[in-house]
């Protein structure tokens, strides 16, 4: 059983400077974070929102798959992702229970935390991903 909070809630969007605007000026957040990663072709911005992170995702590439979801949008829902203590054990356990994996083994994600998504398929059409933080990104605030 995923018995953990949500790490963070990702939004794709299409124009990453306006999306941080909003966000920081308009509604309040702070920037916690800004990194590139190449491996998922895409820009991350993490957001406080309270004891919550907002993460922002600029696709780096048009043909990415994080840009071909967002479409034509200026931004979308992408995933939540739920903290979990051991990556590898979850990803056995809901595997063994029938769990379609998109990965089935942990891959780095923002700021080191290694991560892994679930298929929408075996969750209801929703993407989920799986965090294991490298380290507690709300220390940095």
């Amino acid at each position: 059983m995923i018995d953990a909070p949500i790490d963070h809630v990702a939004i794709v969007v299409a124009d990453l400077e306006s999306a941080i605007a909003l966000y920081t000026r308009t509604l309040g957040f702070t920037q916690i974070y800004r990194e590139t990663i190449p491996d998922q072709a895409v820009e991350a911005v993490g957001l406080r929102a309270g004891d919550s992170i907002i993460e922002l995702l600029r696709p780096l590439c048009d043909d990415s798959p994080v840009a071909r979801f967002r479409g034509e949008a200026a931004s979308k829902l992408h995933h939540t992702a739920y903290r979990v203590a051991d990556i590898v054990a979850e990803l056995a356990r809901l595997k063994a229970g029938g769990v379609r994996l998109i990965d089935e083994c942990p891959r780095r994600g923002a700021h080191g935390n290694r991560i892994a998504f679930l298929h929408p398929k075996s969750t209801g059409g929703v993407l989920i991903e799986l965090c294991q933080p490298a380290g507690d990104v709300r220390d940095r605030l």
